[in-house]
């Protein structure tokens, strides 16, 4: 059953369909209210990543930089260096792909803050392929100092991740989908950088769950729907949304790993280095425990509609429920 205590959409399913991006737009723009210092800097993509709506509220805050990745990160630097906070976005394979090493130099190193935000990530890209599908951008970003990670489920944890991150003590980098998306959340769900949610939980105590996910993006969405049908099932899964890549909870990971008897690990992004591998390297060390990686398998994406790419690579709900229903037969 879905966590009362989060006060999460009980009908999520039913809800209006809202894209992740559209959240971040919004919530920039709440933010540039709350902020003066806040300024937005995009690389030619400026409706494609929803800064549009800031553009038209703050046009003296905006820069278009053109296609220039590299410089844009430049030129958020020393905004940065002078009191600004900047917001940067692009499309996720350009920003963190194409200037991976501005971004660690001239950010990370020099401890700059500032709000570096990627786009279109994952399989949900529509028709561009995997030339623009980014599965590495996590990957990218976790392993740099002074930069945290995180990947809403929604477009409204995505407006609270914008707001959160201004005030966080190191730049973060959001990581955002391009298609629409069910509002899993409400406005009073709560959100931390650094914190995590049980989403779902067994209705009945004594059959608690022997297999624990922790999901996060858009596929939170996919484990929760698989969540239902297999309660209907009788089998019962706990559901984390963990939208906190980078710092992880440890705490509560450590508490449910101590509950379960296997993990899954879902995500739209290569297995290596990804998600996953961010709780596996904790566990190893602190619990370990049988973790079975559902995401890409060293390869690229392809053209073709979210729904059915999902479907492809084996994320969706009916693939998480054949996979729990594969590791009970083992454990």
């Amino acid at each position: 059953m879905l966590n009362p205590l989060l006060k999460l959409n009980s009908d999520f399913e039913k809800r209006k369909m809202k894209s992740i991006r559209d959240g971040f737009g919004e919530g920039l723009v709440i933010l540039g209210e709350k902020n003066e210092k806040v300024v937005a800097l995009t690389a030619d993509v400026c409706e494609s990543v929803r800064m549009h709506l800031f553009k038209e509220r703050f046009p003296q805050r905006f820069i278009e930089v053109g296609i220039a990745e590299q410089n844009m990160i430049g030129v958020a630097s020393g905004l940065a260096a002078t009191g600004f906070l900047p917001v940067v976005a692009s499309y996720a394979v350009f920003s963190p792909g194409r200037n991976w090493e501005q971004i660690r130099t001239t950010i990370c190193y020099n401890e700059q803050k500032i709000i570096l935000v990627g786009s279109h990530t994952g399989l949900n890209v529509g028709a561009d392929g995997g030339s623009h599908q980014a599965l590495e951008d996590i990957a990218l970003t976790r392993v740099l100092p002074f930069m945290a990670v995180v990947s809403p489920c929604d477009a409204l944890e995505a407006q609270k991740a914008i707001l959160k991150a201004a005030d966080y003590p190191t730049s973060v980098y959001l990581r955002l989908y391009r298609e629409k998306t069910p509002l899993i959340t409400t406005h009073e769900t709560p959100f931390e950088i650094g914190k995590s949610q049980v989403f779902w939980l067994p209705q009945k105590e004594e059959k608690f769950s022997k297999i624990t996910i922790f999901a996060c993006g858009f596929l939170v969405y996919e484990a929760l729907k698989a969540a239902k049908e297999l309660e209907e099932e009788g089998i019962e899964v706990c559901i984390i949304n963990n939208s906190s890549i980078k710092p992880l909870d440890k705490e509560l990971i450590l508490e449910w790993a101590k509950k379960s008897k296997a993990i899954i690990t879902l995500e739209e992004h290569q297995v290596a280095g990804g998600m996953g591998s961010a709780i596996s390297e904790f566990l190893s060390e602190n619990y370990p425990i049988k973790i079975y990686f559902m995401g890409i398998n060293d390869t690229f994406g392809e053209s073709g509609e979210a729904k059915e790419l999902i479907k492809k690579y084996e994320l969706d709900k009916d693939s998480i429920k054949r996979k729990v229903k594969e590791i009970l037969k083992e454990i």
